[in-house]
């Protein structure tokens, strides 16, 4: 009888060490990626209230990391094991499509929209008129693997009969940030430029010449903002404490000092759904998303 009890619990225990064994406590710290949407500084400046908010509200210390570019946040988004990344709408859909992350949720800005558009713009004594009028001069563009940066410029141009912008520009060349594209144009580095239109908004009420010096040319349909994705696989428990957090940070006092340091009136729920227009544009564009070379030439 003695022996048959022995052998039940070293049945059990062996039955149960596995799951001992191989359960993971869970995560105490996720890291956050941001796309250089802008200086680097400002960017920095603009989420650390947001992230301290998050990691309170959470209990799960949240860190950020400024990417250098666009065009390398995939590869570090896996390289750097990230959890989550705030993409633009170009970056969210590869990383949709290349690494299968899942939106939960994305900002409305101060103007009411949840959604940003690109512009294409020269300046005013520039003699250009319209897209044939660019032909022999030079463009700057943000990143590759920038929605109103890049896509939507060389789907607008494509429309227009441009099918090769290496032929048709004298030179072309990338920024690395929307508010550097606008001031290439400003300070004229470059004749004819592409950025998001928050960001444009932005340059313009710091800097009175770009009322007085620029004019848009084209603007794109609209995309969604920046939004919060995370990584498939990440724990459902800090998943839904991120997505909580963010959806009613507007109905805490204390998260609406920091929706306002951020630039937000609050967050609204995002899906996959949501980057329809993204995935049009890149058509537009005669781009496969799934094959892309998003790498700066």
């Amino acid at each position: 009888m003695k022996q048959t009890v022995k052998m039940i619990i070293a049945a059990a225990f062996i039955l149960l060490f596995p799951l001992a064994a191989f359960s993971q406590s869970p995560q105490k710290e996720i890291l956050i990626g941001l796309i250089p949407e802008m200086n680097v500084f400002k960017q920095q400046e603009r989420f650390k209230p947001l992230t301290e908010y998050l990691t309170k509200k959470t209990g799960v210390k949240v860190n950020i990391t400024i990417l250098s570019r666009y065009g390398n946040i995939i590869e570090r988004f896996t390289s750097e094991k990230m959890d989550g990344a705030f993409f633009g709408s170009f970056t969210g859909a590869l990383a949709i499509e290349k690494l299968g992350v899942d939106p939960i949720a994305r900002p409305i800005n101060l103007d009411g929209s949840t959604t940003y558009h690109g512009y294409m713009f020269v300046r005013k004594n520039s003699g250009i008129k319209s897209v044939k009028d660019m032909k022999g001069r030079k463009m700057a563009f943000v990143e590759k693997a920038t929605t109103a940066g890049y896509i939507f410029p060389v789907a607008y141009l494509k429309e227009n009969g441009v099918t090769d912008i290496k032929k048709f520009f004298s030179e072309y060349y990338f920024t690395g940030s929307h508010d550097a594209a606008i001031y290439a144009v400003l300070d004229k580095k470059a004749d004819i430029g592409a950025a998001k239109h928050s960001m444009y908004d932005r340059v313009r009420k710091a800097d009175p010449r770009v009322d007085k010096e620029l004019m848009i040319l084209a603007e794109s349909a609209k995309v969604p903002s920046n939004g919060l994705c995370v990584r498939k696989g990440l724990d459902k428990d800090i998943k839904n404490k991120l997505k909580n957090a963010l959806l009613n940070i507007d109905k805490d006092p204390e998260g609406k000092v920091v929706l306002e340091k951020f630039g937000a009136i609050r967050f609204i729920e995002t899906t996959v759904v949501d980057y329809k227009p993204v995935f049009d544009l890149a058509d537009k564009a005669g781009i496969n998303i799934k094959k892309y070379d998003y790498k700066n030439e």
